[in-house]
């Protein structure tokens, strides 16, 4: 093992391949800023390119893309609450009304070191336990997937206030209820397409995203008509470009940081899993734990609502490597893409390429550490620049929103009918954020919908038809156990504030 990271520190450390790291952070960074093209996008536009190259250099310089998207999809979330990546969702929750208060740089700065030291976490642990994480990704069954699923739903209790439990759970089976439009995997029956063949394939996250958040908030602040005055500008102007994070801010964030971390690289690990269902867990969890006084900072500007997430999508990408690399399974649509580009190099990954082709799968975990800080480097001194966009008039900057939100979504399928479509979401969702309905838990709720789904079906077929699944398998019954204690919490908490009343008085 020793012998194969050394060869990997001596590949991924020559001229050439730092210069490939480089370039795929700085092409992932930019196109994962722009709305509607995500990681898949940005790979899928490198593989040609990747051809001529040697394997290691190529994969270096598709998973530095990789990263850099996700790392770039945040800055999209946070500035102009547009997600255009499933895995940044959880960003724009609190990132988003942090720059709305004047405090972008800051934002987008907490994002980047969330993101460097979330991924620099998860390449050390990829790094000693890469073989030995195989053996536990390869024990999980369906049956463990769908309980998993299930304390995903739990974040739900994140994303209502005081008093909104009751809607946050209402969106979140609207999100179910959506994610089964569409052609039903198992017997191949259209399911809710009213006889539209545009929804044979079920609705676009980017669809639902885009208009949900991107597009309602542009119609939200058409709506309000306010116009910012000269003193607000001058104000935006002044704070954006501040990157300084106190240190009583980095006090907050570092066991935050270090949690999200772990977390999100353990997610990463189980094929399926990925950045999106790491990052909402991690921000439900720290609001979970988080004292009644910080709870109500969740949703306004949170500094470890920001972090949580930022931190757990990263590691998440990099633990999403270990099934890829060590068991040829890709856990993602983008992990597939990767997959499909090894084999084109005439590269079978699996549990013998560590051993095979150590220089490719140890240079590769090596680049990871690489990468997070060349985007750390690149995108750091960018802060001011790009925060600078909210200083754009808004009489200008939101028909550019709407515009890129619809061309976004109009550039992935090429379809009317699909723009058709998301202003009738928008519609849906102004008038649901008018009543103070959250669009979090419904973004939530489709997509785990089809995951859990699909792992109900096989875990039911597995124990024919039984439900004994729930309580036979030593991992379902755990995850259920957390997922039960995740949902009596708010109420534990509550109960013993009462006591510590009731001894006070």
């Amino acid at each position: 093992m020793m012998d194969g990271i050394l060869t990997g520190v001596v590949t991924a450390f020559t001229t050439y391949n730092i210069m490939m790291v480089a370039v795929g952070c700085f092409a992932g960074t930019f196109i994962g800023m722009l709305p509607g093209l995500g990681p898949i996008s940005a790979i899928a536009l490198m593989i040609p390119i990747t051809y001529g190259m040697e394997p290691s250099s190529g994969l270096i310089l598709i998973a530095g893309v990789y990263y850099g998207a996700i790392f770039g999809g945040s800055t999209s979330s946070i500035l102009i609450n547009a997600p255009g990546v499933a895995g940044t969702v959880a960003s724009s929750f609190d990132g988003y009304p942090m720059a709305k208060n004047g405090h972008a740089g800051k934002a987008l700065a907490i994002a980047a070191y969330s993101s460097f030291t979330g991924g620099t976490i998860a390449a050390v642990f990829l790094l000693f336990a890469a073989p030995a994480l195989a053996n536990v990704s390869l024990s999980f069954q369906s049956s463990d997937y769908f309980a998993l699923m299930v304390l995903g739903l739990t974040a739900v209790a994140a994303f209502a206030g005081k008093g909104k439990f009751l809607k946050a759970a209402i969106m979140t089976i609207f999100g179910l209820m959506l994610a089964t439009v569409g052609t039903d995997s198992d017997s191949g029956i259209a399911r809710f397409t009213f006889g539209r063949l545009d929804l044979i394939d079920g609705i676009s996250f980017l669809l639902l995203a885009m208009a949900a958040f991107a597009l309602s908030e542009a119609m939200m602040n058409i709506l309000e008509n306010h116009k910012q005055t000269k003193e607000e500008m001058d104000a935006l102007k002044k704070d954006i470009g501040s990157l300084k994070i106190t240190k009583e801010e980095v006090k907050e964030m570092a066991p935050t940081v270090g949690r999200s971390s772990v977390l999100g690289f353990f997610v990463g690990v189980l094929p399926g899993a990925g950045a999106t269902i790491a990052s909402f867990l991690a921000y439900g969890m720290e609001r979970s734990i988080a004292s009644a006084k910080e709870k109500l900072k969740f949703g306004k500007g949170s500094v470890k609502g920001l972090a949580a997430p930022e931190s757990a999508n990263n590691a998440a990408c990099s633990g999403s490597f270990v099934p890829l690399l060590t068991l040829g399974i890709p856990g993602s649509g983008t992990t597939a893409i990767i997959l499909g580009a090894l084999i084109s190099y005439g590269i079978q990954p699996g549990p013998t390429m560590y051993v095979d082709n150590p220089e490719l799968f140890w240079s590769v975990i090596i680049s990871m550490y690489i990468g997070n800080a060349v985007l750390l480097v690149l995108n750091l001194p960018l802060i001011p620049y790009i925060a600078k966009l909210l200083t754009i008039k808004k009489e200008l900057l939101l028909p550019l929103i709407i515009f890129f939100s619809l061309i976004g979504v109009y550039l992935v399928t090429f379809n009317n009918f699909d723009i058709y479509m998301m202003t009738l979401f928008a519609v849906v969702a102004l008038f649901l954020r008018i009543v103070d309905y959250p669009m979090a838990p419904m973004i939530l709720g489709f997509i785990l919908g089809g995951m859990m789904e699909d792992n109900l079906r096989r875990a039911l077929t597995i124990s024919d038809g039984s439900f004994a699944f729930l309580w036979e398998r030593p991992i379902t019954l755990s995850i259920l156990i957390i997922t039960i204690i995740m949902l009596l919490m708010p109420l534990i908490s509550e109960f013993f504030v009462k006591m510590k009343k009731g001894k006070e008085a």
